[in-house]
């Protein structure tokens, strides 16, 4: 009998992530030039007329690409189903799911991520644009708060991350890009976004120079900037990000200026 219960109870214990993210409502965005993209929208608890709610816009890695609409939840969507942060800090929000075929940011996976050999001046591609038309469609709900718009985004989504406030920054009150990397020369844009980066110093996927650069740089053009570097780890620099004590409350403690 005691192995039954232990049993059920493992059972429910691995169920309990697929259970909790069918709070996640399925959608699907159609863009002006055609395109569909998956999404999963989250919506604040018990929401009051007439109250605004800030916005998070999660974009994921390379890994849970495809077209389930429900692998980009694999990493961070726990941390908003928390039912201490649902009702501490209610929010919108949203988790796209880019295409197996299709790549953040850009057209295709960049030839190296070595900072100043990455890609400057590209067009935004298909799905990247959808995702843009996708946010302006929420931002534009009366019940969005546009001063607290943020940007959380791990290894390819945190180049998209990057890619995004560089070209938007006035959309954006504060950007995490964990694991990722950027031309730094694209950051000056973005001195008034609020940046928090992660990165492992042992990644071997993504080099830590990626977020060491963009450190610099923001800093240079007077950003405010914070950046945690864990000593050992390799590409899931998520994994410790998520765990720090302060993530959520630094997050949703950000307002644009």
């Amino acid at each position: 009998m005691k192995k039954i219960i232990l049993l059920l109870s493992v059972l429910l214990f691995n169920l309990e992530p697929i259970l909790a993210q069918d709070n996640y409502e399925r959608k699907i965005f159609v863009s002006a030039s055609g395109d569909s993209l998956n999404y999963r929208l989250l919506e604040p608890e018990a929401m009051q007329a007439g109250k605004k709610y800030p916005l998070v816009l999660f974009l994921h890695g390379a890994g849970e690409r495809g077209n389930d609409n429900e692998k980009q939840l694999t990493h961070g969507a726990q941390m908003f189903l928390n039912p201490v942060n649902r009702e501490k800090y209610p929010a919108f929000v949203l988790f796209p799911q880019c295409p197996e075929d299709s790549y953040w940011a850009y057209a295709t996976r960049p030839l190296s991520f070595i900072p100043a050999q990455m890609p400057v001046g590209e067009e935004m591609p298909s799905a990247f644009r959808a995702v843009k038309e996708m946010l302006d469609m929420y931002l534009a709900n009366p019940q969005v708060d546009k001063s607290r718009v943020y940007i959380i985004g791990l290894s390819m989504g945190a180049m998209g991350t990057y890619d995004m406030v560089s070209r938007f920054p006035d959309m954006f009150a504060a950007a995490v890009p964990i694991c990722g990397t950027v031309n730094p020369t694209r950051l000056s844009t973005a001195k008034n976004v609020a940046f928090r980066i992660f990165h492992g110093d042992a990644d071997d996927v993504v080099p830590v120079a990626g977020s060491r650069e963009a450190y610099k740089a923001l800093k240079a053009a007077g950003a405010s900037v914070l950046y945690t570097e864990f000593p050992g780890c390799n590409h899931g620099s998520w994994n410790p990000a998520f765990n720090c004590p302060d993530f959520m409350s630094w997050l949703f403690g950000q307002q644009k200026k």
